[in-house]
């Protein structure tokens, strides 16, 4: 006699501030529905739990209600996830996977009821002489010429500086300058051959990345060849080493990267060009992650591709799981400190101009990475989270959603993390996720499955207390013909009933269980997430946002199965704030390429952005039909042995001779350095998914004929400036002579009148007058 007494106490629990809380779970038609609803719902399965007449949705509520209600705590069912260590190998120096055992556990199972959470903790030791490969790549534009010289002598000093924490160590080379086009580097074809200043001293073709020597503990080999390096030169300051950094960390054979600790110093003295610069190159391609070395190790396709950005290079070094040490002068280290930020477990250390002090500030920053113990996680199914909380021999540090960090730690210290995880949704079935610390290759598997069902042990086949029918979760499922909630009526007895208006409100002609349910033996039976006597009501029917009946009670409220949102929020399920004034951009909802949903932007396919106001991967019309044109008009290009099928869509007339306004048409360079002048005409080049009919006009712009053209003219200004310097530094000659000589006339002329004067200078005969003589 008290069952049914608690039964009318049930709703008034499940009310009651204390029973849930906010977001408290809400009746469910099936038991499988109230295990996903929340984390708190429990289910009784007691046949007799509902023989007051309340309806079968009031099986669910928190434990708490059940039990109050008078459901026996053996018959709740409340699954609860678990965990289970599959594989939990002692931390030590001999592992049984071919190395020190660091990582601990290696191998979990986690069972996740939706909304709940569970924990596990992981243990990590930094084991002594962990193997390390060392690859160095060097800027050798001009200004580093003074470093190469300190660089061939480095090898067996960096190996011996390495040995002392690990017996087993590699290393290699590698160099870069830039892209080999303008404005980057000077393509005339000598200064491709020998770019530095003076042509007397022999400098390297640049190239934007050149692997030289793959990683050997060979410290003889090392020095061997990387003295056979030579400076190189380019033009501009910045250098191409976003280029070098991608094809080191994708060629992995070609490099030979063992699955150990793995460095990359890369030394230089200025900064770098970023994904964009390579548009003053005319290269807007993005980096298409893959290893394009030739068999002399030179990167090929810097003309293709742009440089890498810095979140993209940041996702290919974690992936690749290679830490950075970047070596760079004192002006450039406020930069690369940036740089760093971005960049996970890398370290930035100050190289003097000469690079005498590499040996020590690689084995500084080494020291600094493996001190720095960071645990994180692969890329997470939708609707899983986690936190980490670390232990690193103190308080421990506020939950972290993307890893767990310690820095400081020494040889043979262990610290723990406390890993905490939760599923918002049922997952389709059981999801991996790897967790690492950075910088080491050592992974805990984490293998993770949803409890979204019910083990109920009342499940039986025939049951008497169903007349017949089916006993599951405490509900009786009746075979056809039969109907009520134990299956007692016949369908006879149930239209006799239904007549009688047992399901109607009093005096009322309207449909039976307000048209929502079915009438059977007298009493309205609801189709799930209906309730009340009369089925009038559909509180579980709310939609829920972020795992809450209509958002939360900041959002709105659910009444009967509709939301009533509060006063900025809108949508079926309170999820969507209203007004649009988060989607403008320059005026304009989304920049015009996509539609504002619940106060974001939901982009068009290729747009990206808060705003949709990128497009990385949208390429132009003439993009598009450059390849067609040159295999059509010319039979070359990647197309020209598929150009027939590829490009039916297009027809091709080249001209004959340059058109009037070369600025109108657009120009596109092919991948052998040839320009292309296009003009489209026709509609098929403006979407890039249709192949309707186009029309293009080429002419291939003849660079030697404007080269010659400007060598002509050069020359000819050349020669008349050196004939008029010739002249003037004959008249310029002529006139210093010509006064040198008249001052030396002058000085004779007065050299000559003292002579006259000069009685020494007199003549010999003299006239004698004699006395005795008288003339006649």
């Amino acid at each position: 006699m008290g069952r049914p007494g608690g039964l009318l106490l049930l709703p008034l629990l499940l009310a009651a501030p204390g029973a849930a809380g906010t977001g408290s779970c809400e009746p469910q038609a099936s038991c499988e529905a109230c295990v996903r609803s929340h984390p708190r719902c429990a289910w009784c399965e007691d046949p007799d739990f509902t023989r007051g007449g309340q309806a079968e949705a009031t099986r669910c509520a928190p434990r708490e209600a059940l039990e109050r209600a008078g459901c026996p705590p053996g018959a709740v069912v409340e699954p609860r996830g678990s965990v289970r260590v599959l594989e939990d190998e002692e931390l030590g120096p001999g592992g049984g996977r071919g190395g020190p055992t660091q990582l601990r556990p290696q191998s979990i199972q986690l069972l996740l009821r939706p909304g709940e959470e569970q924990s596990f903790q992981v243990r990590f030791r930094r084991a002594q002489g962990h193997p390390v490969d060392l690859y160095y790549l060097m800027d050798l534009s001009y200004s580093m010429r003074d470093d190469l010289e300190n660089v061939r002598k480095l090898g067996s000093d960096l190996l011996a500086a390495l040995r002392n924490v690990t017996s087993s160590v590699r290393i290699g080379f590698g160099s870069f300058v830039d892209k080999t086009v303008l404005p980057y580097v000077s393509t005339v074809p000598s200064k491709l051959r020998n770019p530095c200043p003076e042509r007397q001293e022999p400098c390297d073709p640049p190239a934007a990345f050149r692997h030289v020597l793959s990683l050997t503990a060979d410290a003889g080999e090392f020095a061997e060849r990387v003295s056979r390096q030579r400076i190189s030169g380019n033009l501009d300051a910045p250098e191409g080493g976003f280029d070098a950094i991608m094809q080191v960390a994708v060629c992995e054979e070609r490099i030979g990267w063992r699955p150990v600790t793995r460095l990359l110093v890369f030394a230089s003295d200025d900064t770098f060009h970023t994904a964009g610069d390579g548009k003053l190159g005319g290269i807007v391609v993005p980096s298409d992650t893959r290893c394009h070395l030739d068999a002399s190790g030179v990167y090929t396709k810097s003309h293709l591709y742009d440089y890498p950005s810095v979140g993209h290079l940041a996702q290919v070094l974690s992936a690749a799981n290679i830490q950075p040490i970047f070596a760079v002068t004192g002006p450039t280290v406020p930069v690369y400190q940036e740089l760093s930020r971005l960049i996970p477990k890398s370290v930035v250390g100050e190289l003097r101009e000469d690079s005498s002090n590499v040996v020590q500030l690689i084995a500084d920053a080494y020291n600094s990475l493996s001190s720095t113990v960071e645990l994180q996680h692969s890329p997470l199914p939708p609707g899983i989270s986690l936190s980490y909380e670390s232990h690193c021999g103190g308080p421990p540090g506020p939950p972290r959603p993307h890893g767990g960090l310690c820095t400081g730690v020494r040889v043979n210290q262990e610290v723990t993390f406390t890993v905490r995880v939760q599923a918002g949704v049922c997952l389709g079935s059981p999801q991996r996720v790897g967790l690492r610390v950075l910088g080491f290759t050592e992974e805990l598997s984490l293998e993770l499955g949803t409890l979204c069902g019910c083990s109920c042990t009342h499940h039986q086949p025939q049951a008497p207390l169903c007349h017949g029918g089916t006993l599951l979760c405490g509900v009786c499922r009746c075979p056809g013909g039969r109907r009520g909630r134990r299956c007692e009526c016949e369908g006879a007895a149930a239209e006799a009933a239904e007549a009688a208006g047992g399901c109607r409100p009093p005096n009322s002609t309207g449909p039976p269980c307000s048209g929502r349910g079915q009438c059977v033996c007298g009493a309205c039976e609801c189709p799930p997430g209906l309730s009340g006597t009369l089925c009038q009501c559909d509180n579980s029917g709310c939609e829920r946002h972020e795992g809450l009946p209509c958002g939360g009670p900041q959002r709105g409220k659910c009444v009967c199965g509709t939301c009533r949102c509060h006063e900025g929020f809108g949508g079926s399920g309170c999820g969507c704030p209203l007004g649009r004034g988060g989607c403008l951009h320059g005026g304009r909802e989304c920049s015009g390429h996509g539609r504002c949903v619940c106060g974001s932007c939901l982009c068009q396919p290729g747009y990206v952005g808060p705003f949709c106001a990128r497009c990385p991967s949208c390429r132009t019309p003439c993009q598009r039909l450059r390849d067609c044109a040159d295999c059509s008009a010319f039979g070359l290009g990647p197309l020209r042995g598929n150009c027939s099928h590829a490009c039916a869509h297009v027809t091709t007339r080249v001209l004959p001779a340059p058109p009037p306004d070369p600025h109108a048409w657009c120009r596109e360079k092919t991948e052998d350095g040839r320009v292309l002048l296009i003009l489209i005409e026709g509609e098929g080049g403006e979407d890039e998914d249709e192949d309707r009919e186009v029309t293009l006009t080429v002419w291939v712009e003849e660079a030697g004929a404007e080269g010659t053209a400007g060598l002509v003219a050069g020359l000819v200004a050349g020669t008349v400036a050196l004939g008029l310097l010739v002249l003037g530094l004959y008249r310029i000659a002529t006139e210093v002579y010509d006064r040198r000589e008249f001052r030396r006339f002058q000085r004779e002329r007065q050299h000559a009148r003292w002579n006259e004067n000069n009685p020494l200078f007199r003549s010999a005969t003299t006239t004698t007058v004699n006395p005795s003589y008288r003339p006649g």
